[in-house]
């Protein structure tokens, strides 16, 4: 059977951006273009051209890709013709292979926003589009409001599609603009659009995740008959979102019906790199990526309770919908005093330890964690110190290096030029093989503002500076997340430290620290991080 074209649509550079908190620089922007290409996305939208120095200067570089990329802005204003509207102009001097405009096709925002008559916005839309077209632009027309304005105003709301379509637009893309409407209603207003004259083959979805929906609004599109589907990479967009690219590229490759009847420019090869995409972005923008999230989600494939690992060990199909690895992700068995020993010998297997069932150190295992659980510690997501406590218990934990002592200070004052600073330094004796060593650290700037970066990044950077012999192999070692909580109230109170950390490759590991100091707990976890690091790298202890 052969299967339909679905075209896919990024707008992660673009309505992505409009995340509260997100701006891109434009070796960014290039940086996560490149990713998409890579992936096999069909339209890459790079941004509104003009409307910032830095999507202006992104469309300048004209960055070399497979996808087409796509320049958006909005149809020609009342009162001009397309050819003399600056703000169009700019759109059109991006010169990219195609241009996504927006259109008003509500008649509330025709009267309220653009205060002009429904014939002269209608017109707008047509004549913008037939100027596209003349000048051998892919044209896209976004149906802004288009759900609600079909509810408002039906016979309006295809008017302005028709038009748009008339005039050549390749695309007529149905957008849920404030994020409202649901699967049912999705799914009915595109029928209609199809029944009024415009198929499927020309018709596009872009939704919003107010309500949730925006991929299940999507996949409704789909089922309609509409063939484009425009959505962003983590769902970035503004207010809740957009259709999570992440879920519904999967979704289409690995579900029925979807699976069958449709094909997709993404292949199942390169499906295998959508988590690393993903997190990739979140790395960009600082954020610690969601671990829930489907498909790509650190937590989306972990299995906590004994009798799911159990059963996972047997097949992992029996709590699993897809195979973690075909998406780049992985199964994770987290450790914690509720897991019996099923869990432990998946999570031992898949850290390269082979240990037979009824083995001793089995239960030592169990009731070390449990134990340390009760002190305050967590193994739950601190997989590399769960690890590092197992191979200590199976004495297969090398030491590397000793600490034989570390000091941090943190001042705060006013310098030479009366501005309020923060600095903090840290010094670190290190006992290795060779012989003892001692590092430090001071970031001795001439601050103009509280800048300092604390006391736990200074031990980190004088830990790190100089392993001696182990140096090559932790150097690509970095910091990405840093969680605190507190075990115990009052005077008694107990500080929990879990960080995560990363390398060149992308391997990404957590431990955990427990102290009544917050320094000393995470000093714990940084020392636990680079012993967990030189092991799983198979280093070997210097002479």
């Amino acid at each position: 059977m052969t299967k339909e074209r679905l075209y896919l649509y990024d707008t992660t550079l673009r309505d992505g951006q409009q995340t509260q908190g997100v701006q891109f620089s434009t070796p960014e922007k290039a940086q996560i273009a490149a990713v998409l290409d890579g992936l096999g996305i069909d339209y890459v939208e790079g941004g509104w051209p003009g409307a910032n120095p830095t999507d202006s200067e992104f469309f300048e570089t004209k960055p070399k890709m497979a996808a087409t990329f796509t320049a958006f802005g909005m149809t020609k204003r009342a009162g001009m013709s397309a050819e003399n509207d600056d703000v169009l102009a700019a759109v059109m001097n991006a010169d990219t292979p195609a241009v996504c405009l927006v259109g008003k096709t509500h008649d509330f925002h025709v009267d309220t926003a653009l205060g002009i008559t429904l014939e002269e916005n209608t017109a707008n839309i047509s004549k913008t589009m037939e100027y596209l077209v003349s000048k051998g632009r892919e044209t896209l027309f976004d149906a802004e409001h288009f759900f609600d304005g079909y509810k408002s105003n039906p016979d309006y709301a295809l008017e302005t599609v028709l038009a748009a379509y008339a005039a050549g637009a390749r695309w007529i893309v149905l957008c849920d603009t404030n994020g409202g409407a649901l699967p049912r209603d999705v799914y009915e207003t595109t029928k209609a659009v199809i029944a009024a004259g415009i198929p499927g083959t020309h018709l596009g979805i872009h939704t919003h995740n107010d309500t949730e929906h925006a991929v299940a609004n999507s996949l409704a599109a789909v089922d309609a008959g509409a063939r484009h589907i425009q959505g962003t990479l983590n769902g970035l967009g503004e207010r809740c979102g957009n259709a999570n690219l992440t879920t519904l590229i999967p979704t289409l490759l690995l579900k029925e019906p979807y699976a069958s009847k449709y094909e997709i420019g993404v292949s199942l090869e390169a499906l295998q790199g959508l988590t690393r995409a993903s997190r990739l972005l979140d790395d960009i923008l600082n954020r610690v990526p969601m671990k829930q999230a489907a498909y790509v989600g650190a937590s989306a494939f972990a299995h906590k309770a004994g009798l799911h690992a159990s059963a996972i060990l047997k097949d992992p199909s029996t709590y699993e919908h897809v195979d973690p690895s075909v998406i780049g992700n992985e199964r994770i068995i987290p450790m914690s005093n509720q897991a019996g020993q099923s869990n432990l010998r998946k999570r031992l297997s898949d850290a390269g330890l082979r240990v037979e069932k009824g083995d001793p150190a089995l239960g030592r295992i169990l009731n070390r964690i449990k134990d340390r659980e009760a002190e305050g510690y967590s193994y739950d997501t601190a997989q590399a110190s769960f690890e590092v406590l197992a191979r200590q218990e199976l004495g297969m934990a090398e030491s590397f290096f000793d600490v034989e002592r570390y000091r941090v200070i943190s001042e705060r004052r006013r310098n030479a030029r009366g501005h309020l600073v923060v600095e903090s330094e840290a010094v670190v004796t290190v006992q290795l093989p060779s012989g003892r060593k001692m590092t430090s650290y001071f970031k001795n700037e001439d601050a103009t503002e509280m800048n300092d970066e604390g006391p736990v990044n200074a031990l980190w950077q004088a830990l790190r500076q100089d392993l001696g012999p182990y140096q090559d192999i932790i150097n690509d070692v970095r910091l990405v997340d840093f969680k605190v909580r507190i075990t115990n109230g009052g005077t008694e109170a107990v500080t929990r430290v879990i960080i995560d950390f990363e390398d060149e490759t992308g391997r990404r590991w957590a431990t955990v620290g427990v102290s009544a100091n917050i320094v000393d707990a995470s000093f714990e976890a940084l020392l636990e991080a680079l012993n967990w690091k030189l092991l799983r790298d198979g280093a070997v202890r210097a002479a």
